[in-house]
């Protein structure tokens, strides 16, 4: 039995997308005991040994290995986090295999360093509420962040990831969430935003499997070019889950389409909702050249819904010939998520938002003078510095 897809309240959307992601971790270092590590057998001793609360702090340098971590959670209230600059670069000797490996490591955030030169970037598997935050992903043979054996509330946000898929064969994807001809892998409601995906990502800068629910794709910029046509590998989004938000983003140069769902097994790829996104279909090739291409779209048991806000230039047009474009709910696009209602005033005196402070999904603060609720997990982000953040604004204070 198939899950049926969540239903979303779309709003308008408006997001203006860094040309570039973050360069750097943010400055503040989340709360709880630091190591410092200079040495890749450091690294190896902290990796083992990581406790909740604790921060594994890279020194720049490259770190040559297989760096895996099982067994060592974190907890909502302390992650654990590994952070450096960009100068902090872990690769593998030979090329293969996967550079960062977390298994059973629910919990953890990896915060703004490099990964490089191997088989697959960061696997995760069997983890849940893994955050990968403005990390640089590049040469690899195949794709570069896979969530996996049912890891569910990840995060990949102001990440860069470029030059993946190195051996042609069409797995080189940005971002692949779930397992291809499964439904068993739930890694369900994945969050990728933010994030600049592309030149030289040779497969789909997202891939979202079968047996995947709720996931989000908000305010990326996709660059194509690279894109091999390997395994149907031929746009920038490919959602085969169900319930997919894909809304704010911004693609280019693609060999054929811009964003697609597809019905890989009956009843999966539907309830996918496409708001605000901007394709740029220059030289796509073949028929069929649609920004958002729908395959198995059924208006009664696997909608799709396509709103008026997203826009094309080249191609054969906006979307696959029968699936409706709705209006956009109410006629002037925010920079922020309208509220469905609006609360007591009482609730404006909600405790003001701490930087250092971890929030879960409900939670509301005050920030400049509006009241905010969170959507999922965050730390450290402020209340309304994205479009599609951690925040929903419901009203001023």
């Amino acid at each position: 039995m198939t899950t049926p897809p969540p239903s979303r309240t779309v709003v308008p959307w408006s997001h203006t997308v860094p040309a570039t992601a973050a360069t750097s971790p943010p400055a503040v270092t989340p709360p709880g005991d630091t190591v410092d590590v200079a040495t890749a057998a450091q690294l190896r001793t902290a990796l083992a040994a990581a406790t909740p609360g604790r921060t594994i702090r890279l020194a720049d340098g490259t770190y040559v290995g297989s760096w895996k971590v099982s067994g060592r959670p974190g907890t909502a209230a302390a992650p654990v986090v590994l952070v450096g600059g960009r100068g902090a670069v872990l690769r593998t000797s030979s090329g293969g295999g996967n550079v960062l490996q977390l298994t059973d490591a629910d919990w953890w955030t990896v915060r703004g360093i490099t990964v490089e030169h191997g088989q697959k970037g960061v696997m995760i598997d069997s983890s849940d509420h893994v955050t990968v935050d403005d990390v640089l992903v590049h040469d690899l043979t195949m794709e570069g962040i896979h969530f996996r054996t049912s890891s569910s509330d990840g995060t990949v946000q102001r990440s860069t990831i470029t030059d993946t898929g190195q051996d042609g064969r069409g797995m080189g994807e940005g971002v692949y969430v779930g397992t291809a001809n499964t439904l068993t892998d739930r890694s369900d409601r994945a969050t990728i935003r933010d994030n600049v995906i592309g030149p030289l990502v040779r497969a789909e800068g997202v891939d979202i499997k079968e047996g995947t629910t709720g996931a989000v794709i908000a305010g990326n910029t996709f660059d194509g070019t690279g894109l091999t046509g390997a395994n149907y590998d031929d746009s920038w989004v490919d959602v085969k889950g169900n319930g997919t938000l894909v809304v704010g983003n911004r693609g280019s140069r693609t060999t054929h389409a811009g964003f697609q769902t597809h019905t890989q097994v009956a009843g999966w790829g539907c309830g996918t909702v496409f708001q605000g996104n901007s394709a740029d279909l220059t030289g796509a090739q073949g028929t069929g050249r649609y920004a958002i291409d729908v395959s198995g779209d059924d208006a009664a048991t696997c909608p799709t819904t396509v709103y008026a806000d997203n826009t094309v230039v080249g191609g054969d047009g906006l979307v696959t010939p029968g699936v409706p474009v709705l209006p956009v709910a109410g006629s002037t696009p925010t920079a922020t998520p309208t509220p469905t209602s609006t609360p007591s005033s009482t609730a404006c005196t909600a405790a003001a938002w701490s930087a250092t402070a971890v929030y879960t999904g409900g939670a509301t603060v005050s920030s400049g003078g509006a009241l905010y609720r969170a959507r999922w997990w965050t730390q450290g982000e402020v209340p309304g510095a994205s479009g599609w953040g951690a925040w929903e604004r419901l009203a001023a204070c």
